[in-house]
């Protein structure tokens, strides 16, 4: 259940026109109260003789009592208290009592002898009711209303146990604004998926994602399509800035502009700035050169590269300081938004919403010490220079290396939050991670399919010594990694590394004990892509001779005369690499 305070207004009879409103609103119907201060108000849906006006004048009474220097300019106070999705439809009793409960937890009416401002519950819709009221108590007074938001979430809390709701994971005070109800019907009538606060918050975070100076940021934002207003002290220096959507008009034809610290508490310029604050330093300089002198990797480059360093930041997650840790989760949203970004269709929406979801996880008090999250920023950066992924051959089976390491990494993150508290965040990251959990799906099928089949043709001597020396390298994994689908894809690689010069013994123990496997769908999807990164093995197995020629043959070879240990030589033995 979710109670949204709106900021204070000053027309009750315009907010109670929309309420009542069901021309233009299709959701509105049978608008009509639940409840109100004094339980007699006039009903404007249910009794034909009730007006607008005179319910507004009842509810503005006590204000209009007050000398007109005495009246407060924004004296409406409005919350919309809203059911879960999945909530049962609750009565009108039910709702009429959760408005009584949030009226006198916020202070608006307190009960207990204490004078309380007018208010009014209005139903129209099964899932929530809006709350309307006068700031101004019946004595005249100003009501003790401070942090009515906060502590009406604490009370929503209370009534989800009491009446088996969904329980909602109590904030913090960093989550992002929730867009505001008219925002959310403006789009309705729009025909917009999401609201203009909604697109705004994401086209900001893309433009964000591994940039290193104002003047890239704001670039990104002109060529992302979006109205840009910059502030600047009297010295010419940039204080912040706010955007807007060119199609976004209020009454006026004007564009509506949001600040970006009310899109996001870390979108405001200073903490942008925060995160390429080290980034030139930092950068290794033959790193620069090497960028300089390169130009833009591919997309597939770029995907390994992020696929290592997420590999590296699941550790600083799982083992580092809290200020370093909240650095890299931080970071982890950009390089979400830079892969949904130039993601390929089949695997666009499911990153796009990982993004989203994952937002909230990338904020918490836990104060980021930025400059240690540089590899994460450079990847984000790589990402978006490499440009957009076609989404087969080694741009997709790239793709899917890299979606099955984020999986880990915000795993990761989801246990970090969870250690702290932080609810809320650790249900984003689970929630991002099942996006990603289905995003791989779609990214994987193709390659993992080419070293099925590749796996599937190698010679039953080959797959017998393949699953001795897996049994051998993994004995506490080996019989369920046999039992998957994947390890034929998994005995491919074996051989292909193998072939190259691997020890694949030592390189199997090596990828599964660096990070944990529990929460892998299948473990040997898991290791194929540990072992192709670490070995340097191509991602897309389509473009390499068919295993069943040279190596298939070295690899028979070799199980027919098998070494005395998994992966050693016997002595006089010719290496992989000259036997091929």
């Amino acid at each position: 259940m979710i109670p949204s305070v709106n900021p204070s207004g000053s027309d009750t009879r315009g907010l109670l026109y929309y309420l009542y409103d069901t021309g233009k609103h299709e959701d509105h119907t049978d608008p009509h109260l639940v409840a109100s201060f004094d339980g007699m108000s006039p009903d404007p849906g249910r009794d034909p003789n009730a007006t607008l006006t005179d319910l507004q004048q009842l509810l503005d009474q006590p204000m209009m009592a007050l000398a007109k220097h005495a009246r407060p300019a924004k004296h409406v106070w409005h919350t919309s208290v809203r059911a879960d999705p999945g909530d049962r439809i609750l009565t009108d009793e039910e709702w009429a009592d959760i408005a009584r409960r949030i009226v006198a937890a916020t202070g608006i009416d307190p009960g207990e002898g204490q004078s309380g401002c007018r208010w009014v519950a209005v139903r129209h819709a099964d899932d929530h009711i809006h709350i309307v009221a006068t700031l101004v108590t019946e004595d005249g007074h100003r009501p003790d209303d401070f942090r009515s938001g906060a502590r009406a979430q604490a009370e929503a809390r209370l009534i989800e146990k009491e009446l088996g709701l969904h329980q909602v994971a109590p904030g913090d005070g960093t989550a992002a604004k929730r867009p505001t109800s008219a925002e959310r019907h403006k789009a309705e009538r729009q025909g917009r998926e999401r609201t203009a606060r909604e697109q705004l918050r994401e086209s900001v975070r893309r433009a964000v994602a591994g940039a290193r100076s104002d003047e890239e940021f704001f670039e990104r934002l002109a060529a992302a399509g979006l109205l840009i207003r910059k502030r600047a002290a009297p010295s010419g220096d940039r204080l912040g800035y706010k955007v807007a959507l060119p199609d976004d008009l209020n009454k006026g034809g004007e564009p509506v502009f949001y600040p970006g610290a009310r899109l996001a508490p870390d979108l405001s310029l200073p903490r942008i700035r925060e995160r390429w604050s080290g980034d030139a330093q930092d950068v290794p300089a033959a790193r620069r050169e090497e960028a300089i002198r390169t130009g833009p990797g591919s997309p597939a480059s770029a995907r390994r590269g992020t696929a290592s360093a997420v590999w590296q930041a699941v550790l600083v997650v799982e083992h580092g300081e809290d200020g370093v840790a909240a650095a890299h989760i931080a970071a982890v949203g950009e390089v979400l938004d830079a892969l949904a970004k130039t993601s390929a269709a089949h695997t666009r929406r499911e990153l796009r919403d990982a993004a989203t979801a994952f937002e909230r996880a990338s904020r918490s008090h836990v104060r980021a010490v930025r400059g240690h999250d540089r590899a994460l920023r450079q990847a984000a950066r790589d990402l978006v220079q490499g440009g957009p992924a076609l989404g087969r051959g080694e741009d997709g089976a790239t793709t899917a290396m890299a979606i099955d390491m984020l999986f880990f990494l915000i795993t990761a993150t989801a246990h970090w939050h969870a250690r702290k508290g932080h609810a809320q965040q650790a249900e984003a990251a689970t929630r991002a991670a099942e996006h990603l959990r289905a995003a791989y799906q779609a990214a994987s099928a193709q390659p993992l399919g080419v070293l099925y089949q590749r796996g599937r043709r190698l010679s039953r001597p080959v797959l017998q010594r393949q699953r001795v020396l897996l049994r051998e390298a993994l004995p506490e994994l080996a019989e369920q990694i046999l039992a998957e689908p994947g390890w034929y894809a998994l005995a491919a690689t074996i051989t292909e590394a193998e072939a190259a010069g691997h020890d694949p013994a030592a390189l199997l123990s090596d990828v599964a004990a660096r990070r944990e496997l529990g929460t892998a769908d299948s473990v040997s999807d898991v290791l194929v892509w540990r072992m192709r990164r670490t070995a340097d093995l191509p991602a897309d197995a389509s473009q390499l001779p068919e295993t069943s020629t040279a190596a298939n043959r070295s690899a028979t070879r070799r199980a027919t005369t098998r070494p005395s240990a998994p992966g050693r030589r016997r002595s006089g033995e010719a290496s992989p690499r000259q036997a091929r």
